[in-house]
């Protein structure tokens, strides 16, 4: 048997076993999604939104990308933003990097694959931004920092979508919140970048910031 063969021997298996245990769950899965949370996170295979968050397929909608980045350029991300906030009226988005994480290092170290490269180039810029900070001692390694430096500067991205924005001046009801994942023990760490409106923005982002460099000095 291959290995694509195995794929779909292991699906078989697995509806076999979910239907027998929820006979209701695909029933109720083909109806319209419901969402409270968007996740954006990183592409790696060890960070699977439902599982960490322990939720069903259905209650979490996903955007992934390396690095977990976002940025105004990306079409790709702000239509998904978009749809969750306008369509599914989700109340909360989660941005979630991870320690370990490949493009941080490569990104930190300036290694060179092609193409990627210039995605990585906007982490790169993260780090220049704050090099001087990055000079002074810390308890953990400059690429967990990074990784860290980076979901706080991504949340803040989110915060400037112009679909974030209109949701806020609506008064509508949407948080979001930057967090880190450890493939170490498996256990999702709050980074004290939770926004819920457009006056936090600047105050929590700037909280968020003195926080992981001060635990770190």
């Amino acid at each position: 048997m291959s290995n694509i063969e195995i794929l779909f021997e292991n699906n078989r298996r697995w509806a076999k076993q979910t239907a027998e245990q929820r006979p209701q769950f695909f029933s109720e899965l083909a109806k319209l999604q419901s969402p409270e949370y968007l996740w954006i996170g990183c592409s790696d295979s060890r960070v699977p939104a439902n599982q960490i968050l322990g939720l069903l397929p259905g209650e979490v909608f996903v955007h992934r990308n390396i690095a977990n980045v976002v940025v105004h350029s990306d079409l790709n991300c702000l239509s998904v933003i978009q749809y969750a906030v306008e369509v599914l009226k989700i109340k909360h988005i989660i941005v979630c990097g991870h320690y370990d994480c490949g493009g941080i290092s490569c990104a930190y170290h300036n290694q060179r694959f092609g193409l990627i490269d210039n995605w990585l180039r906007h982490i790169q810029d993260i780090y220049k931004k704050h090099l001087t900070r990055f000079q002074l001692p810390h308890n953990k390694s400059p690429t967990d920092l990074l990784c860290e430096l980076n979901v706080i500067e991504q949340v803040y991205n989110v915060c400037q979508t112009t679909s974030v924005q209109d949701t806020w001046i609506k008064q509508a009801n949407l948080e979001v919140h930057g967090w880190i994942y450890s493939l170490q023990d498996g256990l999702l760490q709050d980074l004290n970048m939770n926004i819920k409106n457009l006056e936090e923005i600047e105050t929590t982002y700037q909280r968020a910031l003195e926080s992981i460099f001060k635990a770190k000095s």
